[in-house]
């Protein structure tokens, strides 16, 4: 795992849980020498996220679809930032560039990031972790909600996607080297 994407929100939300996660999330991803690869935002959780890695030496990659390219939104400091057409290519593309991936408390885009994953886990063709950085149990209903599904026939066992919460960045990243290690 030499990268990890994360998913987040665009706003910094409701509690300051939130952005301390975002901030401690980016500090271990440069402390273990992980680049960020993100959606190339420079508010909310994404913001942040991307400053607290460029302020402790990690490198960044943001990629962003040209429809957002726009000043006040892009990150203007990243180690590198790729435009692409639109939404879909981006996902691809921050499969493509991360050794795994970590949602952060976030709205539609980030569940849509989420689920995304998932279901090119299911399908094979994404064999890297998913990490859900529960935030004062942000994620609670969420995993309800697979869960019912699951016990419904619709979707696979939760353990059998690969999906590993905590409520703590570095515990969460520990989680999944071991996981990855294993």
């Amino acid at each position: 795992m030499n990268s990890v994407c994360v998913f987040c929100g665009s706003r910094a939300g409701a509690r300051e849980d939130y952005t301390r996660a975002a901030e401690t999330l980016g500090l271990e991803l440069a402390r273990r020498g992980l680049t960020l690869v993100y959606g190339g935002g420079a508010v909310g959780l994404m913001g942040t996220v991307a400053d607290s890695t460029l302020a402790a030496g990690g490198n960044v990659v943001g990629i962003i679809p040209k429809f957002l390219n726009k000043q006040g939104i892009i990150h203007e400091h990243l180690t590198e930032c790729l435009i692409v057409e639109d939404l879909f290519e981006r996902k691809a593309l921050m499969f493509e560039r991360s050794g795994s991936c970590v949602a952060l408390p976030g709205g539609v885009g980030t569940l849509d990031e989420l689920l995304e994953a998932i279901a090119w886990q299911q399908l094979g063709q994404l064999s890297q972790g998913i990490g859900l950085v529960n935030v004062a149990g942000y994620f609670d209903r969420w995993i309800d909600a697979l869960d019912h599904m699951s016990r419904e026939g619709f979707v696979s066992s939760p353990d059998d996607i690969a999906i590993v919460t905590r409520p703590d960045p570095a515990a969460l990243l520990d989680a999944m080297t071991s996981l990855a290690n294993s």
